[in-house]
């Protein structure tokens, strides 16, 4: 049976709805968590790491405490969770990187509240998007979608920072974060779009088939070189034999003429 865990504490909002959990999901937030998740999974696969959807974070052994939970969180250092809730400093260190994603209800807390609230907690980076389409009026008001916090060593607090043309570099994740309308896609610094690992398989089974295509027209092209070496090389014995039937006939003629002038009383050498 598993041992109950140090300092484990029974939280109401683990078992009661917060106000997040009312508001409901649209298909482009859903669409986008799932689809980022998958990203992440196989960027960080090779590395001991959780990533959680909408995981109630808490910072006190308080009951009560209201949880944050952000709709990605990426937590380095520890395996996925089956807790109901995670305890920050007690199940395992802060999340080093969290996602928002827009809603109505919650988008201007996310731009103006949450950094401080993720600073707290020790987040090292923060990341909010707005998938929707159109975006949000907070979002046209400053004329973007993505917007991100990264912890200022020297203040301890997450500092904003600027969406650069080529995206919003992520040290945590050794990406650039990229909008992409309903998406935000991850590209490392080659320019290379980070993948799900479904879209990693159907690229590695694309070059494959490349390859075999490749392969396959190489091998027609060897056929009919190897066609034409033979045909021109029947051409060769052909012509060959032709040379040795008119060597033939030639000297049959000279035997022919020699005798006759024999015949003659000629000698042919003394021709």
């Amino acid at each position: 049976m598993a041992q109950p865990m140090r300092d484990e504490v029974l939280y109401y909002y683990d078992v009661h709805p917060t106000r997040e959990d009312l508001m409901g999901e649209t298909p482009p937030h859903a669409r986008l968590v799932h689809y980022l998740m998958e990203v992440l999974a196989w960027l960080l696969r090779e590395q001991v790491c959780a990533i959680h959807e909408n995981f109630n974070c808490y910072q006190t052994p308080d009951e009560h405490e209201y949880p944050l939970a952000p709709d990605i969180a990426v937590i380095r250092g520890i395996p996925e969770l089956d807790t109901p809730s995670y305890r920050v400093g007690v199940y395992g260190p802060p999340p080093q990187v969290v996602f928002e994603f827009a809603s109505k209800e919650t988008w201007i807390r996310d731009l103006k509240e949450k950094p401080g609230e993720y600073a707290q907690m020790g987040v090292e980076e923060y990341y909010a998007y707005d998938p929707n389409r159109p975006p949000l009026p907070s979002s046209r008001r400053r004329e973007r979608r993505l917007f991100g916090w990264q912890r200022d060593q020297a203040t301890g607090m997450l500092r904003e920072v600027a969406l650069e043309p080529a995206g919003m570099w992520s040290p945590q994740l050794d990406s650039f974060l990229v909008p992409d309308g309903s998406y935000l896609r991850l590209y490392d610094r080659a320019g290379n779009r980070r993948l799900t690992q479904a879209e990693e398989a159907e690229r590695r089974a694309k070059i494959a088939e490349q390859q075999a295509r490749e392969e396959a027209r190489r091998a027609k092209i060897a056929e009919q070189q190897a066609r034409e070496e033979a045909r021109r090389a029947k051409i060769a014995e052909q012509q060959a034999r032709e040379e040795a039937q008119r060597a033939k006939i030639a000297e049959q003629q000279a035997r022919i003429l020699a005798e006759k002038l024999r015949s003659l009383g000629i000698d042919p050498q003394d021709l």
